[in-house]
């Protein structure tokens, strides 16, 4: 039997790309009601998916599913982290700021961070994961696949930025990819 998943975000695209995640997992995703908005107020990354996980949940009266995610630079002190989609308006805009902070900086070491929180109607939390991507930041961006930071973001292994892989490539090794990869377990047992 399929159970409903209400996914905390107005983002079509995101709501696809938590259906790839979710492929065959007895889940029907839908995107939540357009006129529920929910602030982050979290400090972390866990604290915000948990926050819209549970809002969304209690105001639908469903299962609901929330994430957040960011990319933190080791030499920012940690930003953008939790601000990463508001550390400036556009993507463009994004990218030439962390660039600039970034300077001639000999430590470009960064991490894409996602967590993910699933609530029960009550809103109650009953399982998160969390998932990291380590890279680097590059001088330049490069590739033109992806959103947000992918242009900058470098992976050494794989001598590719997310920008330039393929998104079943992105999708395996991304922290997105890895936090979705965490949770399908625990999601299985509470299906049923």
């Amino acid at each position: 039997m399929t159970k409903l998943l209400v996914v905390a975000t107005g983002n079509p695209g995101k709501l696809r790309e938590m259906q790839a995640y979710l492929e065959n997992s007895g889940w029907e995703l839908t995107l939540k009601p357009e006129e529920l908005e929910i602030e982050e107020t979290g400090e972390t990354f866990a604290a915000n998916a948990c926050l819209k996980a549970s809002q969304i949940a209690k105001a639908t009266g469903n299962w609901a599913i929330a994430d957040d995610s960011g990319l933190q630079v080791d030499a920012l002190n940690g930003s953008p982290g939790v601000y990463s989609a508001r550390y400036a308006k556009t993507d463009s805009e994004r990218i030439a700021r962390i660039l600039s902070e970034l300077g001639n900086e000999v430590n470009r070491q960064a991490q894409f961070v996602c967590a993910v929180a699933i609530a029960r109607p009550d809103g109650a939390i009953v399982l998160q994961s969390e998932g990291v991507c380590r890279g680097e930041i590059l001088h330049a961006p490069r590739g033109d696949s992806g959103f947000g930071y992918d242009p900058i973001f470098y992976v050494q292994e794989l001598q590719l930025t997310f920008a330039e892989m393929t998104k079943e490539l992105k999708r395996s090794i991304s922290h997105r990819g890895k936090a979705f990869t965490a949770l399908l377990p625990q999601l299985e047992r509470i299906r049923s």
